[in-house]
């Protein structure tokens, strides 16, 4: 009969960062993570498969049956465990593990193994690295303050490679290797993004000169989006340097790691 007091204890070392066993637990973890990816990633290479293809799938079950069995000790130790289950760490657990099990009724499903990568942003919590995750947040908020801009911008680039795609396609022709409209497209695509793949080019001189004011348009409209999400980011960070206030003189608008007011010297209060 497991006691109330062991299951806490695995809580404390499975979830929790505070004591030595629960740091060792998540950095043990981390490599077997680490592990399971190089181990996933040595599989798609054919010689490498074939000399070792036996080792391979060993491992890969040993890693999958390793992260079933944590996944669930956390659902067991839980004091919420459906809670843990619908959070994002939960969710990515069970990712984690399914791949390998789809893979008897769809074969080559398990290279969805990759995701297992995303649980290393346990380390987060190991080194609690707090500032990097509030960065983040900022840098999180402000695409969404700029989603409905960069919709707009992104939708006028897929008129303007539909139209320059349709012309080219008027223009060169399927003799040219522009077979039909949306192989247009793709050229267009290719050239505003100033990639330049050049498996299809234009061969007539009214085409070359569309293709270079496509490229010119390319370089012109590249850095907007940029320009969109600075601008959000710098007015985020503003924001987020107004909510420090001197509760001396209510100044405001301090840096992000300063523990003073800039104006009287009084010490700030602890930011979250």
């Amino acid at each position: 009969m497991v006691t109330l007091n062991t299951r806490q204890k695995f809580y404390q070392v499975i979830f929790g960062t505070q004591t030595k066993a629960g740091q060792y637990f998540d950095i043990v973890l981390i490599v077997a993570i680490l592990c399971s990816e190089l181990v996933l990633i040595l599989s798609s290479v054919e010689g490498v498969a074939t000399e070792f293809s036996h080792l391979l799938f060993v491992m890969e079950w040993l890693f999958t049956l390793l992260f079933t069995v944590e996944y669930i000790a956390r659902l067991y130790c839980s004091p919420r465990p459906w809670a843990y289950a619908r959070s994002f760490y939960g969710v990515i657990d069970l990712i984690a593990i399914l791949p390998s099990y789809i893979a008897f009724l769809f074969p080559g499903s398990n290279y969805l193994l990759i995701v297992r990568l995303i649980r290393v942003m346990r380390i987060f919590r190991i080194l609690k690295l707090a500032r990097f995750l509030k960065d983040s947040n900022i840098l999180l908020r402000s695409l969404l303050m700029a989603q409905r801009k960069i919709l707009v911008f992104f939708s006028t680039v897929v008129i303007l490679v539909t139209v320059l795609g349709a012309l080219l396609y008027a223009i060169e022709g399927p003799d040219n290797g522009f077979t039909s409209i949306p192989a247009s497209i793709y050229w267009a695509i290719v050239t505003i993004t100033t990639v330049g793949y050049g498996d299809i080019v234009p061969q007539t001189n009214l085409g070359k000169t569309l293709a270079a004011f496509t490229m010119l348009l390319g370089y012109s409209i590249l850095a907007i989006p940029t320009g969109i999400i600075t601008a959000e980011l710098s007015q985020e960070m503003k924001t987020q340097r107004d909510l420090v206030r001197c509760m001396n003189c209510s100044t405001s608008g301090h840096e992000d790691d300063a523990n003073y007011c800039k104006k009287c010297g009084t010490e700030l209060p602890e930011k979250f």
